[in-house]
């Protein structure tokens, strides 16, 4: 599966919060077919069809598939 960012705002909000090199790495690890390893899940409400993944234990990446590319919509701290 190819990663892809819908957004600059994606990357600026990783810049922001020093979070690039550790996104790259789950990046990396979902590119390479490692969904455990990113603890890549489907978001409640399940209907929904949105997905996020593990950045660090404090930040998850989320969006939705497109075709064969995940495109990440947002970045969020899922402790809000």
């Amino acid at each position: 599966m190819k990663v892809v960012e819908k957004s600059e705002k994606v990357l600026q909000y990783l810049q922001e919060r020093n979070l690039v090199k550790s996104y790259i790495k789950a990046k990396l690890l979902l590119e390479n077919g490692d969904l455990q390893s990113a603890s890549f899940k489907k978001r409640r409400p399940k209907h929904l069809e949105i997905y996020y993944f593990r950045i660090n234990k404090k930040y998850r990446a989320i969006g939705r598939f497109k075709g064969d590319q995940f495109v990440v919509t947002e970045i969020s701290d899922h402790q809000e």
